[in-house]
Parts: structure tokens; C-alpha cells; sequence
């Protein structure tokens, strides 16, 4: 029997890829009609929180890496400059899709079963009070 090789880089799929994927399939269940209304909210929620720690953590260490110099392409065939313009496109696609979800669907669904979504400029002195003393207690 022959021996495959296992240096073939089509035999590898790119880690950070593989999770903005499944981050998009989470994204898809937001975007669902099937789904209840505020299911779909929390899988927004979910994905803008996943995107966070994904910045945080995985790209963090990308740009990390290319600052220290290395050049190395990685088993999927990518050098890291190539993975990260591959993520940046990725992701700022992912965003794009975020923002149609939210703008284009969940906020005015929210509206019509009566959860409005408040922009700071709309609250009175009150609600302005509550969110910075919430902000300040909660935040910082």
C-alpha cells in the first residue's frame, strides 16, 4: 500500500478560517425566520462576542507572530501575512453581515413586538443617568 504525504497543504484547513466558519454558521441561526425572535438576538449577541475574543486572543497573536518575524508558511500552505489578509477580508465580510442582520432584520422585528433599541441621544436625563452610573459601576 502507498504512503500518502502528508505535506500536501490541501490536506489542512486553516485554523482561524475554520473558526470564523463556524462563527457565520452561529450567524446563519441569528438570521433563521425560523427561529424565535430573541433566540436570534442572543446568536447576534453571541457572534459579536465570539468576534471579540477572536480579535482578542487569535489575531492578537497573528499580528504577534509576523512582529517577531516569522515567515514559515503553516501546514494549510499560508504564510501568516496571507492569513491574516485572508482573515481581514473574512471578517470584514462577517461584520458587513452582522450589521445587515441587526439593521436590515432583528431591529425592526424587535420594534414591532414592542422592544425598542435606544440610541443614548433618545434617553432622557434619567435613562442617561442609569446608563453612565451602570457603565461606571459595571465597565470600569
Amino acid at each position: 500500500m502507498a504512503r500518502i504525504s502528508l505535506d500536501n497543504p490541501a490536506y489542512y484547513i486553516n485554523r482561524e478560517s475554520s473558526w470564523l466558519e463556524f462563527n457565520r454558521r452561529v450567524l446563519e441561526e441569528a438570521s433563521a425566520p425560523e427561529n424565535p425572535l430573541l433566540e436570534r438576538l442572543k446568536f447576534l449577541a453571541i457572534t459579536a462576542s465570539n468576534l471579540d475574543e477572536f480579535f482578542e486572543v487569535r489575531v492578537a497573536g497573528l499580528v504577534q507572530q509576523i512582529e517577531d518575524g516569522y515567515t514559515e508558511a503553516g501546514p494549510d500552505g499560508l504564510t501568516l501575512l496571507e492569513e491574516r489578509d485572508l482573515l481581514a477580508r473574512n471578517t470584514h465580510e462577517f461584520v458587513r453581515d452582522q450589521y445587515s442582520c441587526w439593521n436590515e432584520s432583528l431591529r425592526s422585528q424587535l420594534h414591532e413586538n414592542g422592544v425598542r433599541v435606544l440610541g443614548l441621544h433618545e434617553l432622557d436625563d434619567r435613562g442617561r443617568a442609569f446608563v453612565e452610573e451602570y457603565s461606571e459601576r459595571e465597565l470600569d
